[in-house]
């Protein structure tokens, strides 16, 4: 699952450090012109100083603030345990906008996959336990080598943040990942927000938790990352399939051609190679591309090839590259799961936005409301009183009378009864 998402579209599952590159969730965007922000998730030890001059006077002050001489001040978000929902939905819209103008789909995607995907099963206390908790705003996680380049992410952002104060880095993290999938033409992410910020740097997680791009054994190495996560092989193929956007740079990550009649052009810096011909457009390609293995200038990593040589990542990736319904269907499950990994939510049971009302729990059932007919029967009452009926033969339009049933059975009784005394004299 070695992805780049990294400059001006790089894919969400790799990172790198100089001499490795890292697994990191790695999807990098692109902006729309070359004079715009570069997107790319640079692979190369983290390095602040360029950044500061392409960053506005507005952005340099933002809470992810860029000093003069390129650092970071780790400022600590207001104290803020839930998330205001109005102001979620309007967040949503302007990273909409954010994602027409820029392009920026493959790196808003890495940045929640990042923030969350430092998640450890096996640690109950939060914030250690790491996950969605908006820890990667800080400077001391973002140079870590798995995050280079997500600083650009951030400055795409943070202007969304200081509009919205109600919105918690967690949950805007996450907004922007989902958001950016729906907007590319995946499917939509069954997402709930209320995430609580940790406050300070020093509820970072330490650096390691994120996965490598060219391990020794990709098999082993998925798996004892993402099963310390609490995800399955299931989960690891359907994630894998967001390598369907982005692309990698090989000046960053190691990884990839300087450009490819796919990338030469942009949109975005132009530049990188991709895993796909539509690097911006979410569907089954990923798999479909694997598996032909035809194209010499679409991307294969390690952790790419293994879906199709492992035994049960094979059954998940031929199954998705044959059925992209299938696979919309369990890359939404998987992405919403990660993206609760580890997270506080606060109301517990999270904020849903979707207009769609959430189906309401069936109506508790209450013997006094079947002892009379004068009482008023709610409609669902009447429902599951009409489907007795209709298992005892009646009409689901004519009752049946009161008692009727009753009366019956204590007759057969009484003559059942009087037949044995009867006999026996």
């Amino acid at each position: 699952m070695a992805s780049s998402l990294g400059t001006a579209a790089s894919s969400p599952i790799l990172a790198s450090s100089s001499s490795e590159a890292r697994l990191s969730f790695h999807l990098s965007s692109s902006s729309s012109s070359p004079s715009r922000l570069s997107f790319s998730s640079s692979f190369k030890p983290f390095s602040f100083s360029p950044l500061s001059s392409h960053l506005s006077r507005h952005q340099r002050r933002s809470a992810v603030n860029v000093s003069s001489s390129g650092g970071f001040s780790s400022v600590a978000s207001p104290k803020c345990v839930a998330s205001n929902p109005d102001q979620l939905k309007s967040a949503r819209e302007d990273i909409k906008q954010l994602l027409k103008s820029n392009f920026c789909h493959p790196i808003l995607i890495r940045l929640g996959w990042h923030d969350a995907g430092t998640y450890n099963k096996n640690i109950e206390e939060w914030p250690q336990r790491g996950g969605a908790n908006g820890s990667l705003r800080f400077e001391v996680e973002l140079k870590h080598a798995a995050n280079a380049g997500l600083v650009n992410a951030l400055s795409l952002i943070q202007p969304i943040k200081d509009k919205y104060s109600g919105v918690t880095y967690a949950d805007l993290f996450q907004l922007a990942s989902a958001t950016a999938i729906e907007e590319a033409g995946g499917p939509k992410i069954p997402m709930k927000y209320g995430r609580v910020d940790v406050s300070g740097p020093n509820e970072c997680p330490e650096e390691g938790r994120l996965p490598d791009a060219g391990p020794p054994s990709p098999a082993d190495h998925l798996r004892d990352v993402f099963y310390r996560m609490g995800l399955n092989d299931k989960e690891i193929v359907a994630l894998s399939g967001a390598h369907t956007l982005g692309r990698s740079r090989p000046e960053r990550s190691g990884w990839g051609k300087p450009e490819t009649k796919y990338t030469k052009d942009g949109p975005g810096e132009p530049g990188g190679q991709s895993w796909t011909v539509q690097w911006l457009k979410f569907d089954n390609s990923y798999f479909k591309d694997i598996k032909a293995k035809t194209d010499e200038d679409l991307l294969v990593l390690p952790t790419d090839a293994v879906l199709f040589e492992d035994p049960s990542f094979k059954v998940y990736a031929e199954k998705y590259a044959e059925d992209q319904e299938a696979f919309f269907k369990d890359y939404a499950e998987a992405h919403a799961k990660l993206s609760n990994l580890g997270a506080k939510f606060d109301p517990p049971e999270g904020i849903v936005l979707d207009d769609t009302p959430i189906q309401a729990a069936p109506e508790k059932f209450v013997a006094a409301k079947y002892s009379t007919g004068k009482r008023d029967l709610s409609d669902s009452m009447k429902q599951k009183i009409r489907a007795e009926y209709e298992a005892f033969g009646g009409s689901p339009d004519k009752a049946l009378p009161t008692n009727y049933f009753l009366n019956i059975i204590i007759i057969i009784g009484v003559l059942a009864i009087l037949t044995y005394l009867l006999g026996n004299y």
